[in-house]
């Protein structure tokens, strides 16, 4: 550095490199940042809710014995399908058939005894007319053949129990459908209509789907159907859709049934059962399914992607939206259900407006946007 310039107090080097960049241009004023925005339009959609819910059996059936007995042999393998009136245990019936064979004595003896007192009152009326005898022998004759024929009647019924009871040795299957593990095995000793069951048989085509749906939501749809914000789909309104647990769907349709009656006081939900055809036996009482149920149309739905909605302070869904010079403000409004990946607005925004769904960290209220359509 010359000398000269060395030595120059402070003020004259800050003149002197003023100086020097006195020709520089102005700072640039700020561009105004590209952001992506749609404009909202009103379309018909059809609206569905996904539920929780459990399958459970079309029909279930414990197998009980209805005599006493050893259990002699099983005729069926666990796991394996059964027909209805299948043959599923053989009890020892050698006492039932002794029982049997005492009722057809009984009910012989009884039916001689009342030939016997029938042949006695057709002789004792002509013989009564002709005053023979008298009248209360021809009276007594009379109550013998009555009582014969009740004596009759009452060994016939145990004749008939005896055979049900040798049936019964035979524990059959009460339905079709698929039987479970055994819990007795030969040799063991039941007894008539004990608590523990021998086997649990299970109709499981078709099956049963029960889902749970929150009342508050169901008088939601109520108000809706009412209003006419929301129309019936007799087509398609009964319509169910399975995903399994690990998240793939279920390949049959199924259908509503009905709803039940009352609401449940501990989780303030409602019941809700469909049946699907379970041809495979893919489902299985118990298994956890997700539902998805078709709730009717709106014909005049008006949706914004869910990328484009966020939440304020007080935890209020919120979007930005470009007026037509371009400025961005925030609004807030209120969401109902979703359709895909968008939400349907049920206050907030009108057709025709255009909310920012790409680019939402480059705008803020106040800010002018450069808007680009991203789609409709």
């Amino acid at each position: 550095m010359p000398k000269t310039i060395r030595h120059l107090p402070a003020s004259c080097l800050i003149l002197l490199l003023a100086a020097c960049g006195g020709g520089a241009a102005p700072p640039a004023s700020p561009v105004a940042p590209e952001v992506g925005v749609i404009t909202l339009a009103t379309r018909a959609v059809q609206l569905t809710t996904e539920l929780p819910g459990r399958t459970a059996a079309f029909r279930i059936a414990e197998v009980r014995p209805q005599v006493d007995g050893i259990v002699l042999k099983r005729h069926f393998t666990e796991g394996s399908e059964v027909l209805a009136g299948q043959s599923l245990y053989e009890i020892d019936a050698a006492t039932y058939r002794a029982a049997l064979l005492r009722a057809e004595a009984s009910l012989a003896s009884a039916e001689a005894q009342l030939n016997a007192a029938r042949l006695l009152t057709e002789r004792y009326g002509p013989l009564q007319e002709s005053g023979v005898i008298s009248k209360q022998d021809n009276d007594n004759a009379v109550a013998a053949r009555k009582s014969g024929e009740a004596a009759v009647a009452a060994a016939r019924a145990a004749l008939e129990t005896a055979r049900i009871d040798v049936d019964y040795t035979q524990v059959r299957a009460p339905i079709a459908g698929r039987i479970g593990r055994s819990l007795v095995s030969e040799g063991a000793l039941v007894t008539r209509n004990q608590e523990q069951p021998l086997a649990t048989v299970a109709q499981l085509d078709p099956i049963y789907v029960d889902v749970t749906q929150s009342s508050g939501d169901l008088l939601r749809l109520q108000r809706d159907f009412a209003a006419g914000r929301l129309q019936r789909d007799a087509n398609q309104n009964a319509r169910v859709t399975l995903l399994l647990e690990d998240g793939t769907e279920y390949p049959h349709t199924g259908s509503l049934q009905f709803s039940e009656v009352t609401v449940d006081s501990t989780t303030g939900s409602v019941l809700l059962r469909a049946v699907f055809p379970n041809p495979d036996r893919m489902l299985l009482p118990g298994m956890f399914v997700r539902a998805t149920l078709s709730q009717g149309s709106n014909s005049e739905a008006l949706l914004v992607p869910q990328a484009g909605v966020q939440r304020n302070a007080r935890g209020e869904p919120t979007v930005l939206v470009v007026d037509e010079n371009n400025l961005v403000s925030e609004r807030v409004i209120q969401v109902g259900s979703s359709v895909g990946s968008e939400w349907m607005v049920t206050s907030g925004l009108a057709a025709g407006e255009r909310v920012i769904v790409e680019g939402l960290q480059k705008a803020s209220p106040g800010m002018t946007v450069t808007p680009a359509p991203v789609g409709g």
